[in-house]
């Protein structure tokens, strides 16, 4: 029986770790073919690795625009075509106000968390326009509610939503679907790291826990299975989503 992104070449930023990783997992399972991109070239051969041999590692800083062209250019080599390109990567880090943050954090974080998907479209759009493809962003729910203490990563993210709007009336007209998911907790190597920033990281994973409606802090299989879908052909007339993958975060706290 066919499986919903069967054929397909997907690539995937930050794919070595976290959701990334556990986004690639759930593509393989519906028998894409997976290009893990990753500045940390060893996370991406070992998530490579155990997937199969149709996945590829491709060591790429995606805040830098020749670094993705070679990669993209990789990834048409090697599998003749891109039908997806999710844009995964980011970072999180520092967790201060605006005032607190230095200019070269707060271009850190637009380079990697924003201006990576300017180079990834830029480059991979003629493979996306030929296969009539998709794009997803990893966005937050904090992109849409705010968050304390993280000024840059917030405007990273609220950017990235409204991008994701500008790209999906942009490229309807060839017929590229462009979507956002948003989680709000996840647990991943990024979020624990977080986490141990904090001045008290146990109250902290507590309220992780409790502000889930559905339930704790989950793993980056939600995120994944979500992301399935919008990569798949059953949502074929979506475009311009931007889905919250959060239990519930920002209806109310469970307790």
């Amino acid at each position: 029986m066919p499986r919903d992104l069967e054929g397909k070449v997907v690539v995937v930023t930050g794919g070595g770790d976290g959701i990334g990783r556990e986004c690639a997992v759930a593509y393989v399972r519906e028998k894409a073919r997976v290009a893990i991109v990753d500045r940390d070239f060893t996370a991406a051969q070992r998530t490579a690795t155990e997937l199969n041999s149709t996945s590829i590692a491709v060591q790429a800083d995606v805040s830098d625009g020749e670094a993705v062209k070679s990669a993209i250019a990789d990834v048409v080599k090697k599998f003749g075509r891109i039908d997806a390109v999710h844009n995964n990567a980011g970072v999180s880090s520092p967790s201060k106000p605006l005032h607190e943050t230095t200019e070269e954090e707060w271009d850190n974080l637009q380079r990697i968390n924003l201006k990576s998907v300017y180079w990834t479209t830029r480059y991979a759009f003629e493979a996306l326009r030929a296969s009539k493809g998709t794009i997803l962003n990893t966005a937050s729910m904090v992109g849409l509610i705010g968050q304390q203490d993280h000024a840059a990563y917030v405007a990273t993210k609220g950017a990235m939503i409204s991008l994701t709007k500008a790209m999906a009336a942009d490229y309807a007209r060839y017929s590229i679907r462009v979507n956002a998911v948003c989680p709000a907790g996840v647990w991943t190597p990024m979020l624990e790291q977080w986490c141990a920033e904090q001045q008290d990281p146990a109250s902290i994973r507590k309220y992780l826990d409790d502000i889930h409606l559905l339930g704790d802090c989950p793993r980056g299989d939600v995120i994944a299975d979500a992301a399935v879908f919008l990569l798949s052909n059953k949502a074929r007339f979506i475009t311009g989503c931007i889905l919250p993958v959060s239990g519930g975060a920002e209806l109310g706290y469970r307790r």
